[in-house]
């Protein structure tokens, strides 16, 4: 189910509430998929040579046409939401990315032609899974620089002992503070750091794998999990969050059907309210 941005929605009735329903039709939004797919395509292409040499007239003309596809699509969602456009931070992302490849590639700015590959991450903002994910990571990141603090305080000390103990045998890897953190980074990926680290310093310090194994455990096995364990446990919340807001497709009623709901209830009541003044009239006379 296509899951829309979060800009206000324009007056009802008016050519803009019309514009805007239909740039978020879910056909709309998978032809924008799909054209952002074939420019992604298009893009890689361009650095063959031998493509360029072959097709590169017709894969800059497809490249220029899907642009201003692009170009023409931010232009009816300026049109249609004005400035609350740029309240939304995907709306500027788009832009921007869009924007970029506007932008003359010559002389100083020939460095953003490389930049024109940034309109695939346009599928961030079109396609909702990967908003989420996108909207997971982002609230993620005060955990995640709780975590990064604890992992640099970890490498700190891990730095400052591993200099103290291996800087006189192996300068090259442990001869400062700066070559230390970036051996011992080299040690938290698991790259060599057996044959390639460890065992050759512990030829010259045999105990020295009583430092190296409870670093692997710490940084390694226990700070990166933590390290995933936020992220993914940002993403949940998000879906949650979504989840408690929105209404099942299958509880869903449409505004015609609630209406003719609501009349006959009224119906009803009124119906009972005029059986009530019968009952009594008819004990009234009665008595």
């Amino acid at each position: 189910m296509h899951q829309q941005r979060s800009l206000p929605a324009p007056q009802p009735g008016a050519w803009r509430a019309r514009t805007a329903l239909w740039l978020e039709r879910p056909r709309i939004q998978k032809i924008l998929i799909a054209l952002i797919l074939l420019n992604a395509g298009i893009l890689g292409m361009e650095t063959s040579p031998a493509l360029m040499r072959d097709y590169g007239v017709w894969l800059t003309l497809v490249d220029q046409a899907i642009l201003w596809v692009f170009v023409v699509e931010i232009g009816l969602r300026l049109a249609v939401h004005r400035m609350a456009f740029f309240r939304d931070p995907w709306s500027v992302f788009d832009f921007l990315v869009v924007g970029i490849a506007l932008v003359p590639a010559s002389g100083p700015f020939a460095v953003l032609r490389a930049l024109r590959v940034l309109r695939v991450l346009r599928l961030l903002t079109v396609v909702p899974s990967m908003r989420r994910v996108v909207a997971g990571l982002l609230s993620a990141i005060p955990g995640l620089i709780s975590v990064m603090a604890v992992i640099a305080l970890i490498f700190y000390v891990g730095a400052v002992v591993s200099t103290k103990l291996f800087s006189a045998a192996y300068p090259d890897w442990f001869g400062s503070l700066g070559a230390s953190a970036y051996t011992l980074f080299q040690v938290m990926t698991l790259e060599s750091w057996s044959m390639g680290i460890v065992r050759p310093v512990m030829q010259t310090h045999p105990y020295a794998w009583a430092f190296f194994i409870p670093f692997i455990m710490v940084s390694t096995f226990t700070m990166l999990n933590l390290f995933i364990a936020v992220i993914v446990n940002a993403i949940q919340s998000t879906h949650i969050g979504e989840d408690g807001n929105a209404v099942a497709p299958s509880q869903a009623v449409p505004d015609d059907a609630q209406e003719a709901l609501l009349r006959n209830q009224i119906g009803a009541l009124q119906q009972e309210i005029a059986d009530l003044k019968d009952l009594v009239q008819q004990a009234l006379r009665k008595t």
